[in-house]
């Protein structure tokens, strides 16, 4: 490869990780972290701040944040994997797995139209929240800490739109998702993702909700930022009922090993390509990033736009807000996390991240396409 080549792709990771490292300073965020991939191979990693401004810790490379949402990539790897071995249906009715939902307001017909697939492309109707009101008191549960809480609710739960019809983002429905892994493998959720995801990808230091003991010192905090001023809400929560939807915490490296897979380059025993290449046609279109248009597949996003097609996930929650990438023409990825966002105002620290993945995408995800990516450092 030619120098020059080699020194324009240096310069494009380099300004990708100096505008993340301004962003964040910028705006106040106390910490953060951001790699960039290329198969099994880490091609750029910046780590930024505090991961714990009370504790004096700075931000590492065995830092654990919280990733949220994009636990629900997780999710549906396993209900991909029980649909090969036999256990379930795309197809299959909610109501058959699930009974409960019966209860469920359907103003469109009757409950038994409402599937899997549906809930994996987001389109089955249901609302956004998991909760349908209240969780603004200091005393109420973070999430609803069990399926009967749940339950309770269905006869209060009700279809908005024809399913199979449109995307709309349901955090709730993918809750159902986790209860149906549960029920059919009877194991709880973060069992059965540990054991047949989490381990098989030699994603050690990775957990779902409260951080054990010998990582406790590696654990990020998170924070709001009220008037510019951070506010730790404490290392820990519990997504209680919803863990399927945004359970996961894990350090930046053991992201890369997820890139990885999702790349192609290791563990195909955790699911056939085949099958996870399906999760990635488009369903529904799902907005737009300035020329990057967006689409739902099955539990994951992907962009279109300038010749390149990428799928991943985002995830917020409390204080932490991340993005995951991977480009599988070139197995180019990547994936970044910060702790910190405004309490009912700026910074946006979402808003951020969306201008990063912007500059990932124009500057540095192209250089993939062609030999100069074989020498990305």
């Amino acid at each position: 490869m030619r120098d020059g080549g080699a020194r324009r792709v240096e310069a494009a990771w380099a300004e990708a990780r100096d505008a993340f490292e301004a962003l964040l300073r910028a705006h106040g965020i106390v910490g953060g972290t951001l790699l960039v991939t290329h198969g099994a191979d880490v091609r750029g990693r910046a780590h930024y701040g505090m991961a714990d401004r009370e504790a004096g810790r700075p931000v590492e490379a065995d830092t654990i944040f919280h990733w949220a949402s994009i636990t629900k990539t997780l999710t549906g790897l396993a209900i991909m994997q029980l649909r090969d071995r036999g256990r379930l249906g795309l197809d299959d009715a909610l109501v058959d797995h699930l009974p409960e939902l019966r209860a469920v307001h359907n103003p469109f017909g009757p409950m038994e139209a409402v599937t899997i697939r549906h809930v994996m492309s987001h389109a089955a109707g249901f609302r956004q929240a998991t909760w349908p009101w209240g969780g603004d008191r200091d005393w109420h549960p973070h999430e609803p800490a069990a399926w009967a809480q749940l339950a309770a609710m269905l006869p209060y739960t009700e279809i908005h739109f024809a399913p199979g019809s449109r995307f709309r983002y349901s955090n709730l429905a993918v809750v159902f998702l986790g209860r149906i892994i549960e029920q059919i493998t009877g194991d709880p959720y973060a069992a059965y993702a540990e054991k047949n995801i989490l381990r098989p990808l030699g994603m050690h230091r990775s957990y779902f909700d409260h951080t054990p003991y010998h990582l406790l010192p590696h654990r990020a905090n998170n924070y709001d930022l009220v008037d510019g001023v951070p506010q730790p809400n404490g290392l820990d929560f519990h997504t209680g009922v919803t863990v399927s939807n945004g359970g996961l915490n894990a350090p930046a490296a053991d992201l890369a090993r997820y890139l990885a897979f999702l790349a192609g380059r290791h563990a195909p025993e955790v699911l056939a390509r085949a099958s996870l290449e399906a999760m990635w046609v488009p369903q529904h279109p799902a907005g737009a990033d300035g020329p990057y248009r967006q689409f739902i597949g099955l539990s994951f996003f992907g962009f279109e736009g300038k010749g390149l097609r990428v799928v991943g996930h985002t995830g917020s929650q409390k204080g932490f807000r991340a993005f995951l990438y991977l480009d599988p023409a070139t197995g180019a990825g990547a994936a970044a996390a910060v702790n910190a966002t405004g309490r009912g105002g700026p910074p946006d620290a979402m808003a951020l991240l969306h201008i990063l993945r912007r500059r990932l995408f124009d500057t540095v995800f192209p250089f993939f396409r062609g030999t100069e990516g074989e020498r990305f450092v």
